[in-house]
């Protein structure tokens, strides 16, 4: 009988399969005693951590600029102009800082005269803004919204316009005479009737809206509408969806990053009709 490479134990386990049983049960041990730590530790612990956090000073020196706009900053004359991502939210009210018990943010504000308003409206120089990018300005209160509408009104040259997640949900009341690529993705509109009047538009961005139907895009057929994305939309799952998109929009060439296709020139009453007589 040939003699086995190995050699067995007494409990019939090999010399290698000992070794493995020892070395897990040395882990497992190590384990164990990781989850036991004693109480004491985690008391220091805690005590440090409380100690780092009491290093920090309470307010911060910074607090008392946190809510102040970019043009509210003495010592400095940069103008709206020549910012492409200018942080242009309100910041809350007296009494909402006194409820939140930061009144000291209030330090750094003045009555100001209308000779500063003045003077702040050329600063901002919204007129004059070719390209803007005004997005995530977290527009939780009216008043924010009606502030940021107010700059809106003011974009008279404004050809590229970025609004995107702003929970923005009506701006007819906006004009924007020559903007030429406008995208207002991640917002609240739920009918075409709600954007503004962009009469130059050739480039506009609609995704993850709530537009359930096609209602109103007629209105795109006089503009040089190029490529529309209405991705993510309700009305995407619309019966000849694309069909009825090209037919009202002719001048149209992309639809959602797909250019426009055979097919989709059809109109749509034709194709249906069709489908009737091959039934039939």
């Amino acid at each position: 009988m040939q003699q086995r490479d190995m050699s067995e134990s007494s409990s019939g386990l090999t010399t290698s399969n000992q070794k493995f049983f020892k070395s897990y049960s040395t882990c497992c041990s190590i384990l164990s005693d990781a989850h036991n730590i004693p109480s004491v530790l985690s008391q220091n612990r805690g005590i440090l951590g409380q100690n780092w956090d009491s290093r920090l000073p309470s307010p911060l020196p910074s607090d008392s600029f946190k809510y102040l706009g970019w043009c509210d900053i003495e010592e400095h004359s940069v103008q709206g102009n020549q910012l492409h991502c200018p942080r242009v939210r309100e910041g809350p009210s007296e009494e909402e800082l006194f409820f939140r018990k930061e009144e000291h943010t209030l330090k750094k504000r003045k009555r100001v005269t209308d000779t500063e308003k003045w003077e702040k409206r050329l600063q901002e120089n919204w007129e004059n803004c070719a390209e803007l990018n005004l997005s995530f300005q977290d527009l939780g209160d009216l008043y924010q919204v009606e502030n940021f509408k107010r700059i809106l009104r003011r974009l008279i040259r404004v050809e590229k316009l970025w609004l995107v997640d702003n929970s923005l949900t009506d701006l007819s009341a906006i004009r924007l005479p020559r903007c030429r690529e406008l995208n207002v993705n991640k917002n609240h509109f739920t009918s075409f009737k709600q954007l503004p009047k962009i009469p130059q538009i050739q480039h506009l961005s609609l995704a993850e809206n709530n537009i359930a139907t096609l209602s109103g895009i007629s209105d795109f057929r006089s503009t040089p509408l190029e490529s529309l994305i209405l991705k993510r939309n309700p009305c995407e799952f619309q019966e000849r969806y694309r069909q009825l998109v090209f037919s009202n929009l002719p001048n149209l060439k992309i639809l959602d990053g797909i250019p426009k296709l055979p097919e989709d020139c059809s109109p749509p009453e034709v194709r249906f009709f069709y489908r009737m007589c091959t039934i039939l």
